[in-house]
């Protein structure tokens, strides 16, 4: 491992249909009480995506230097369920679960070990400079169809093992 290797900043990578981005819980993220606060987990959450989206092959900046459009969240269902704390060890599990011409909605899991922390479900909608949504490109769509179908196999997969 040469220094380029060390200097990289730390990335998720799929298993299956599963994105896990693994993070840490810094003093900056809590609150007065020790925990974090609400809505850092969905910063945890938009990095998470960011990450997969690159990790897959979407290149978001391109797409936005080049004045043809970005990701807005049009939708999004929270559910907190345990308080994470200072130092804590947590991954962000995110899986597409739909995805349309101009929309994709991933489930995202903030989990410390076998504890669900937090889950989501966010729909985030391509749109134009003008701010009008607008289609996908198709290359994008087909990489999320694919990762949609992957998961409905895993999903049969554990279900014909029940």
């Amino acid at each position: 491992m040469d220094d380029d290797d060390l200097d990289r900043p730390q990335g998720g990578r799929f298993t299956g249909s599963e994105h896990r981005f693994p993070l840490r819980v810094y003093f900056e993220d809590t609150d007065l009480s020790g925990v974090v606060y609400h809505a850092n987990y969905l910063r945890y959450m938009e990095r998470a995506r960011s990450d997969m989206l690159r990790v897959a092959g979407i290149d978001q900046r391109a797409t936005i230097e080049a004045g043809e459009g970005a990701y807005a969240i049009v939708d999004l269902a929270i559910r907190y369920r345990a308080p994470a704390k200072l130092d804590d060890a947590l991954i962000v599990v995110s899986q597409v679960t739909r995805a349309s011409p101009a929309s994709v909605v991933i489930h995202q899991t903030v989990r410390r070990g076998a504890v669900v922390l937090t889950q989501a479900d966010v729909t985030a909608a391509l749109v134009a400079p003008s701010g009008r949504p607008m289609r996908q490109p198709r290359a994008w769509l087909d990489i999320y169809q694919r990762l949609v179908a992957l998961g409905d196999q895993e999903l049969r997969s554990l279900e014909g093992n029940a």
